[in-house]
């Protein structure tokens, strides 16, 4: 793989967990103090190792059948849903 296409991934992946849900509770989970640091950091790197290896194989075959330009409008469309409804969810309160 070339290194900016590396770089490139690892980047817009780091920069989209930067304070999500998972780390929010992987953060609770280190702070709770009941199991130690390394479990938690293990645990935690796991479940993003194992979710990372679902989404390659999901998007491997769907990429298959369905044209990657519909997959990225469907990805762009899913996150402006979200953002809304997070707005819409921060403002109702």
């Amino acid at each position: 793989m070339e290194i900016r296409t590396f770089l490139l991934i690892f980047g817009t992946v780091f920069m989209a967990e930067l304070g999500d849900k998972t780390q929010l509770a992987t953060l609770l989970y280190a702070s709770e103090g009941k199991v130690g640091r390394g479990s938690v950091f293990i645990a935690a790197a796991l479940a993003l190792v194992a979710s990372t290896a679902l989404a390659v194989l999901a998007g491997s075959f769907v990429a298959k059948y369905v044209p990657v330009r519909y997959l990225q409008v469907a990805a762009g469309i899913g996150f402006v849903v979200i953002g809304c409804w997070t707005l819409y969810s921060a403002t109702r309160s």
